[in-house]
Order: structure tokens, then C-alpha cells, then sequence
């Protein structure tokens, strides 16, 4: 059975996990202060995540902010150079936004039965600028590390 906001707002499963769909892409371009290449200004998508599934360990080259909007909290982990930290976001006693620093790796849970976010890159997103960990040194660090976040890698 789909969840009724995957149905309300048209999401797609995403490769990270979870399910989106971008609402705003600006029609002004930009260069990317990593790479040079032309992006978007900004884009934002709606992400979704249910219960028990995960948004796997992943980069975005570029600044990246989550805005909660509805569910329960977000449980959100950012990984670099061999430091792990978690933020929450939403729900009581919790901000309701958290950046990401481009090139951080990041992965999240819902906390409870589903979690509605925002998530808005700038410059914009693109699936180029995009990337799990590849690199066996850092799975094999997570894994030992941090063997409760193996869901996540």
C-alpha cells in the first residue's frame, strides 16, 4: 500500500531511498564554485521518508538546507574526514531546518511513522554532482566505527 502523501504530491522513489519530487528549479544558471559547470541557481524538492526505510549515505556538492514540514522528527547524520554527527529536526525541543555543508555526506530516518521534508541545494542539484560512498577505507571505518549505521551505508 502507497503512503497518501506519495499520491498527494506525485513522489517518485529516489536512488538514495525514500520519495520526492522537485517543485522548483530556477530558471537562472549559475557555475558551480566546485567544477564550473552551469547549474540552476537553486532547486528544491519534497522528500519523504516512511517508517523503517532509510536515506542512504550520500554527497551533493553543493550546500544543502532541510526544512521538516510535517511527521515526525528527522533523524539526520553528516559524515567528514571521520567525524559523525546527528541533528534532529522537527518536532518539539528540535529546529526545524539543518544544513548540509557541500561535500558532507549525509544519510536520515524518520523517527516515526513517516517524515514530509524539504530539501533545497544551491547551486542546484544535479545528479552529476551526486555520489554514495564508494570508497572501501570509509565503509570499512562506518563499519567498525559505527557498525548501528550499516543500514545507512
Amino acid at each position: 500500500m502507497t503512503h497518501p502523501l506519495v499520491k498527494r504530491y506525485n513522489l517518485a522513489p529516489h536512488p538514495e531511498g525514500g520519495f520526492y519530487r522537485q517543485v522548483f528549479r530556477s530558471e537562472n544558471e549559475t557555475s558551480s564554485y566546485i567544477h564550473g559547470e552551469t547549474r540552476p541557481a537553486l532547486t528544491h524538492i519534497y522528500f519523504l521518508l516512511l517508517k523503517g526505510k532509510v536515506s542512504r549515505f550520500h554527497r551533493v556538492l553543493h550546500d544543502e538546507v532541510w526544512n521538516h514540514y510535517e511527521g515526525a522528527p528527522l533523524q539526520l547524520f553528516q559524515l567528514h574526514q571521520q567525524q559523525l554527527w546527528e541533528r534532529r529536526i522537527g518536532g518539539q525541543g528540535n529546529e526545524y531546518a539543518e544544513v548540509v555543508n557541500a561535500g558532507n555526506y549525509q544519510a536520515a530516518q524518520s523517527m516515526g511513522e513517516y517524515s514530509l521534508v524539504g530539501c533545497t541545494v544551491a547551486p542546484g542539484f544535479d545528479f552529476a554532482d551526486f555520489s554514495f560512498i564508494e570508497e572501501p577505507a570509509m565503509k570499512q571505518w562506518l563499519d567498525i566505527a559505527h557498525p548501528d549505521l550499516a543500514k545507512f551505508i
